[in-house]
């Protein structure tokens, strides 16, 4: 699948906060269309073809800016919610945790908190996915801009992206895992299970909004597995291969076979 259709897939598949956050991609080609039509001899001077390479300079770095302030704020919000869905778990502990006779509340309570723990890890895994979706976005359209005007925009560009925010996924991919870690330790696989039983299923409990979050992390997963991996194109600018921890709430989120979207 080309590049360009696989974006207006994630857009299509993200939550709808998001879908105004993602890379310009058709603009950009547009762009560097209108810059490669004009003769060498003819860059950068006072033709419209000069007027559109500065425009597509200047798109560039707005949609960093734009990257950047999305990814922070969700940065920010899931900071806070990480620490809120401890308080949680630590307060359910100490008002019934050893008393039998509220088990039943005790378990109650704990399976909204589990719920609301794999929902939040969902969006995580999504905001991982927007990071690497439009960096390969940018990647892909300096590659093209510099394969048809001759520029040598890419590599210099690709180095200011790699410090950027929105690039930076550490704290991210920490929360990731400390969510991962307080599935498998608080919340065992058979009480899971039983949980979900009680429930009416793990998939249909997994919302966010009123948005179903379980397709959205799946297909987030893929495309990050598929823009990831090796290819006879895999260069120096690539992401690396997306090696997925061995994790009950990640193997929850996997379907056995791929998930085909419309």
């Amino acid at each position: 699948m080309k590049f360009g259709k696989r974006l207006q897939q994630q857009i299509r598949e993200a939550l709808p906060g998001w879908r105004d956050n993602f890379l310009s991609y058709k603009e950009l080609k547009k762009l560097v269309r209108l810059i490669s039509a004009a003769p060498p001899s003819m860059r950068g001077g006072s033709r419209p073809e000069a007027e559109a390479e500065a425009e597509f300079v200047c798109l560039l770095n707005t949609e960093i800016d734009k990257f950047n302030a999305f990814f922070v704020e969700q940065e920010e919000d899931f900071i806070i919610r990480h620490r809120e869905l401890q308080q949680r778990i630590q307060r359910v502990i100490d008002k019934y945790g050893g008393q039998s006779s509220s088990e039943t509340h005790y378990r109650e309570e704990m399976a909204k908190i589990r719920k609301d723990i794999i929902d939040f890890h969902g969006e995580m895994v999504l905001l991982m996915n927007y990071s690497n979706i439009n960096y390969t976005g940018l990647a892909k359209i300096l590659k093209k801009y510099d394969k048809r005007t001759g520029g040598l925009l890419r590599l210099p560009f690709i180095q200011k992206v790699l410090t950027q925010p929105f690039f930076t996924t550490d704290l991210v991919s920490k929360l990731v895992k400390e969510c991962e870690g307080t599935i498998d330790a608080v919340f065992p696989a058979a009480a899971a299970a039983s949980s979900a039983e009680e429930n009416g299923g793990e998939r249909e409990a997994i919302t966010v909004a009123g948005e179903g979050i379980f397709r959205n992390t799946v297909a987030a997963l893929l495309t990050m597995q598929e823009i990831r991996k090796g290819s006879s194109t895999y260069s120096h600018f690539s992401l690396p291969p997306l090696s997925l921890p061995e994790s009950d709430i990640i193997h929850s989120l996997q379907l056995p076979s791929p998930i085909a979207i419309p």
